[in-house]
């Protein structure tokens, strides 16, 4: 048995050591650590936790007592298990027990009120009323002989385990608390032994109403912390057993999954089971310590067809992994308990069955008495026969067996046993293919379980030591390589000023390069909200300005204008209106130009300032090298050109549109007919009263103009004259700050000397930190490697850095 080592003692001290050191390089905290800490977790866990998952009657149960060769855990054909099973270790046999957690009332109420409702019986449920638990029994009773027996389909597997509730339920209502669980040790039954507590546990009515059993067993299997858990099938009939099944193989806790199938014997996977695998698969606690058995694989001896099936599925879908297994549970257990049987049940009838009945065998029966029994057959005497008559796993040379049609079955079975003896119960286990899983599991958990858990450890720590140790070495030759005096300091600083200078004039000009790129995509979201406000202002200023319009103000301008006339004409009117309209829209777009102007450049000077070359050149240079005086002046040229475009692009607005007179448009239609209206007399009055439709005349001509400004052609002149100014601004400017080397020199050698003495301090205590760091660094990793060593795991060792400075340090 591989034990925990001690040199393993201080293991999660040391990791946890690694993961504060990761934590503190703000470069390496991106790192995914939780591989780590369940690997951790795993390799010093005291306890490590075997799953039995699969479908019901999938013979999970039997397959655990044939691993333990014990009679614990209840598996008579048919029979769901609802209980989660926990089989841990006893230190010795006189320390074996088993302790019993019931479910409580309001629980069971659940479990049958759902049942109930899935059978559509009565709902109107009071488990505490002897007349509704008898007329629930007896609707039960009805449906398992409708469907033709208790296990022929999943409606019958529900009525029987309703029944089973409320016998269970009723038999041991004494110990069933209203809402808690209630908890019983061996002693408080009066068990003798554990074999008694099993017999109890591994009743049908019992277990239905138990929460949880966990047994303390003797075997070496379960030596190092080896818990086997046994869970309710994925398909269970009650569906509270099955998210249990789920939520166990979920669980960060569970360890190892066996997943038990039945592709056998339907030969092919269920839509459960393949689900039940996917989630396996998907937890990191479990990784690749999965078991595949495939049980009931006595019902291939007898059909070539599922042999076939079943090894097509496993080489096309279990091909990758060499933990599968095939095994007959039934023949296999049974076997085993057979070979250790002596004296009066040396045939083992009573064995089997006390067994099959949940009850505690003993010698209180003859085989002699229980041959005669033909009503009742066990299973395994059933396919005992079949498997000496029929599988053709028994060489003919070697045993010469018959079974007779004249005999009973447990006649023929115990005259098989008297003629042939152990050698036949020895080649019955080797064919079940117990022995086979029992082995590679034993060989498992006793050799290769620490071992792998510790491997996984050193896997998911080694790219974490990579990174950590690169990251101290990086550290540790840029600040050697640091000069150790003043003035050594002082001309190193000066060397780099020409290039720091070149970096601030290149950012610069990267980032307003930026900022335009971005503007012109429409993803500075200040500029777009200014200009959609700018859109928004032009529409609601048309708006005021055609509602607001007065066509007597305009006839009186026109009169002004011709004082010799009396009378105007509408094409008059209609100039005047053009003429207003576009210098009034002039106005709004030349204020909103001016606005988005500004705003832009305010923005642009707060990202300029908030930005690192920014900072840096306020370092070398005591000021920003011009950059918010250039800003300055470009907002206002730039106002100046846009303000010039707005102007222009209104002035076109006096112009009627192109298709304003065209033949079949709704604007010749409407100014002839506001012409008709207008020519009916030659004073202002009829003018007047044709106001609203001269003013929607005027609406037809301008909205489409605006629009066009707004929508098509503005936005890009903005955009234009923007990148034609802030582009050569940019560039102009990197070079100045390049230029300025000689006021960054007699500014940076005031303060230089200063800052040298406190760099190289600096440099000092961060070079400690690091040595500081590299040394817990190496603690924690030669603990681990110790621990690595004493598992003979030297080809996973995780890398130092002290040994090995020199050389990597000197190579690169």
């Amino acid at each position: 048995m591989t034990q925990m080592p001690p040199q393993c003692n201080n293991l999660q001290e040391q990791v946890d050591s690694l993961l504060q050191l990761l934590r503190q390089e703000s470069s390496l905290r991106q790192q995914d650590i939780t591989a780590v800490q369940s690997s951790l977790k795993k390799a010093t866990s005291p306890q490590f936790e075997i799953v039995f998952a699969g479908a019901f009657s999938a013979g999970k149960s039997m397959l655990i007592n044939a691993l333990l060769e014990r009679e614990l855990l209840y598996s008579a054909e048919g029979h769901a298990t609802g209980t989660e099973c926990y089989i841990a270790y006893a230190e010795s046999a006189q320390k074996e027990r088993v302790v019993l957690t019931f479910s409580s009332e309001v629980e069971i109420r659940a479990q049958v009120y759902a049942l109930c409702e899935q059978l559509n019986l009565t709902t109107e449920i009071n488990i505490n009323q002897i007349d509704v638990v008898k007329i629930l029994s007896q609707g039960c009773s009805i449906i398992i002989e409708k469907e033709g027996g208790e296990n022929k389909s999943e409606r019958a597997k529900q009525a029987k385990a309703l029944t089973l509730l409320l016998e269970g339920f009723e038999a041991n209502r004494e110990r069933i608390q209203t809402v808690e669980n209630a908890t019983y040790s061996m002693e408080q039954f009066n068990f003798s032994n554990l074999k008694e507590a099993a017999s109890y546990a591994r009743r049908g009515s019992n277990s239905a109403v138990l929460k949880r059993v966990e047994y303390y067993c003797y075997h070496p299997l379960l030596e190092d912390g080896n818990i086997i858990i046994d869970t309710p099938g994925i398909d269970a009939p009650v569906q509270r057993d099955a998210e249990l099944t789920y939520d166990k193989i979920e669980s960060p806790d569970t360890s190892a999954v066996v997943c038990v199938l039945k592709a056998a014997s339907s030969g092919e996977m269920t839509t459960e089971e393949t689900e039940l695998m996917e989630k396996t698969r998907g937890n990191p606690g479990i990784r690749d310590r999965l078991f595949y058995i495939f049980n009931r694989i006595d019902e291939t001896w007898y059909n070539t067809q599922l042999r076939q099936r079943l090894e097509n599925l496993i080489n096309s879908d279990f091909r990758d992994t060499a933990r599968v297994y095939k095994t007959s549970g039934l023949l296999g257990f049974y076997g085993s308990l057979i070979r250790g049987t002596t004296g009066r049940d040396r045939f083992g009838l009573n064995t089997i069955f006390a067994t099959s009945k949940g009850r505690v065998s003993g010698d209180d029966k003859l085989d002699s008495e229980l041959l005669g029994n033909s009503e009742e057959t066990p299973q395994f005497v059933s396919e005992f026969n079949r498997y000496c008559a029929n599988s053709g796993k028994l060489s003919p040379s070697r045993f010469r067996i018959s079974v007779n049609s004249y005999e009973t079955p447990n006649e023929n079975y115990v005259r098989i046993l008297a003629e042939q003896g152990q050698p036949l119960i020895t080649q019955l286990i080797q064919d079940s293919g117990i022995e086979d899983f029992r082995k590679a599991i034993t060989r498992y958990l006793t050799e290769e379980k620490r071992p792998q858990l510790f491997r996984n450890l050193a896997d998911d720590l080694e790219d974490l030591c990579i990174q950590l140790r690169k990251q101290y070495q990086t550290i540790q030759r840029n600040l050697d390589s640091q000069p150790r005096e003043i003035e050594a300091m002082k001309a190193q600083e000066l060397l780099r000023l020409n290039q720091e200078l070149q970096q601030v004039g290149q950012e610069f000009r990267e980032h307003i390069a930026a900022e335009v790129n971005d503007m012109i995509m429409n993803r500075c979201d200040i500029f777009d909200i200014d200009f959609r406000q700018l859109q928004s202002r032009m529409i609601r200023r048309l708006d005021e300005l055609l509602d607001g319009f007065s066509v007597e103000a305009a006839y009186g301008r026109t009169l002004m204008t011709h004082p010799r006339n009396a009378t105007a004409p509408l094409i008059a009117v209609l100039v005047e209106a053009l003429y207003y309209l576009a210098n009034q829209l002039e106005d709004i777009l030349v204020e909103a130009t001016k606005s988005l102007v500004d705003n832009y450049f305010q923005y642009l000077k707060d990202s300029v300032r908030k930005s690192e070359y920014y900072r840096l050149l306020y370092r070398l240079l005591g000021n920003d090298g011009g950059i918010e005086q250039q800003l300055e002046e470009l907002s206002q040229r730039v106002s100046n050109a846009l303000v010039n475009a707005a102007g222009v692009e209104c002035d076109r607005y006096v112009r009627e549109s192109p298709r304003f007179y065209d033949e079949g448009t709704f604007s010749i239609y409407q100014f002839r007919e506001t012409l008709q209206q207008t020519s009916q007399g030659f004073d202002c009055e009829n003018m007047v009263d044709a106001q609203p439709a001269i003013r929607q005349l005027l609406r037809l001509d301008f909205e489409p103009k605006v629009s066009r400004t707004i929508r098509q052609t503005f936005r890009q002149t903005v955009n234009q004259t923007l990148k034609e100014h802030l582009l050569p601004m940019a560039e102009k400017q990197a070079d100045d700050i390049l230029q300025k080397y000689s006021q960054a020199r007699d500014y940076l050698e005031q303060t230089l000397a200063q800052e040298a003495e406190e760099k190289i301090a600096n440099n000092l205590r961060l070079q400690g930190e690091n040595e500081q760091k590299i040394k817990e660094y190496d603690r924690a990793v030669s603990g681990i490697n110790g621990c690595l060593q004493a598992m003979k795991l030297h080809e996973h060792l995780l890398p130092v850095i002290e040994e090995n400075k020199s050389v990597v340090v000197d190579g690169e």
